[in-house]
């Protein structure tokens, strides 16, 4: 991964004095919202994060906004007012476009405007059946009657997106059950629902985190096969991960390769000035905050990049953001590089560059 280096001293005072009075237009407060996920999860946390650190010092009141996940955050971006940012999985656009071709003009017209801001964190595919199941690998899901999670949430689309891909066909209605993950690993524990259950979240993921060590009695986790001919086409939405021992030691005997989808910052393309200043204006406020996310923020925002790697096929950059991430970038590409003992202090006054 490429270094980012943080902000120069010359350019952070210069940032300071953007919004040095308060009656300056750049930074009459403003409300705006960003949806992002369940109230106990990682994404409400990085919606919080960006409207503390990023958005506050700009003027702008940025409302984190809880929600069931993707779907729904990408029909509140589109109809609620207000509404600026999201954080979707990267797989949504795949689950739309089929949706389209299949004759639903509604979800073109829904996913096509989405732009990307930046791409933040990896969320792992759990895929989860009981210890005594026959099934070993994904392809073996087939047929079987599997828990999606709620509908609306970014684990119900990234199941059905997956099976689709996979087996060329939805999830017969007759197989599929929305329980929650809780209650459908309880289910599936008593051999009373579903024979698999689909939990799509960052690892080590704290449902499992505090499982005790008798859990491989009850529970395991399928493998992803890049070399099957059936699953391999699933590398074509979602990028290979593997599930770490270190992540469950009380579960996990050894690291299993696996699928990951990222989760993004996005917007619309909008091209009214007003918004497009805005973000623009959140997008240097992140550039100059980065370092304070990461050293102040939720761990995950130690997997960002901000010099924008390549998106996942569909997607595209939205080019106002784009433009004020890679000038930034430019202009301080001579930062001194990050160690780890880089304190606070040397992080605020311009010292200390983004590790790779």
């Amino acid at each position: 991964m490429n270094a980012v280096p943080f902000l120069s001293i010359k350019a952070w005072f210069a940032a300071i004095a953007l919004c040095w009075l308060p009656v300056t237009a750049l930074c009459q407060t403003v409300s705006h919202s960003v949806v992002t996920g369940p109230e106990t999860g990682t994404h409400i946390e990085i919606g919080e994060d960006l409207s503390r650190y990023v958005a506050q010092p700009t003027g702008i009141s940025l409302r984190a906004l809880a929600s069931k996940g993707s779907v729904e955050n990408i029909q509140r971006l589109r109809y609620e007012p207000g509404v600026r940012l999201a954080l979707v999985q990267s797989d949504v656009y795949r689950a739309y476009t089929n949706l389209m071709n299949s004759g639903n003009a509604a979800a073109g017209k829904l996913i096509q405007p989405l732009r990307v801001v930046v791409p933040l964190f990896d969320e792992e595919i759990h895929v989860v059946v009981r210890a005594d199941s026959t099934l070993v690998n994904l392809r073996d899901i087939r047929g079987k009657r599997i828990n999606i999670g709620p509908l609306g949430s970014g684990t119900a689309m990234t199941a059905t997106t997956l099976y689709q891909i996979m087996f060329g066909e939805p999830i017969p209605d007759h197989l599929i059950s929305t329980d929650s993950n809780e209650i459908a690993l309880g289910k599936l524990a008593n051999d009373s629902g579903p024979e698999v259950v689909f939990v799509v979240s960052g690892q080590p993921v704290g449902l499992f985190t505090n499982i005790k060590p008798s859990v491989e009695q009850y529970f395991k986790l399928l493998r992803f096969d890049g070399s099957n001919p059936i699953e391999q086409p699933a590398l074509y939405v979602y990028q290979s991960a593997r599930i770490e021992r270190k992540s469950y030691p009380n579960w996990v005997a050894e690291d299993l390769p696996a699928l990951s989808t990222k989760t993004l910052l996005v917007t619309y393309d909008y091209n009214t000035s007003e918004t497009r200043k805005m973000l623009v204006r959140l997008a240097q406020s992140l550039c100059i905050q980065f370092q304070t996310l990461q050293l102040e923020g939720h761990p995950k925002w130690k997997q960002v990049r901000l010099d924008q790697p390549p998106l996942g096929r569909g997607w595209q950059y939205y080019a106002p953001t784009k433009n004020a991430l890679d000038q930034c970038i430019a202009e301080n590409a001579g930062a001194v590089p990050m160690h780890a003992t880089c304190s606070r202090d040397e992080a605020a006054l311009g010292f200390c560059s983004r590790r790779p």
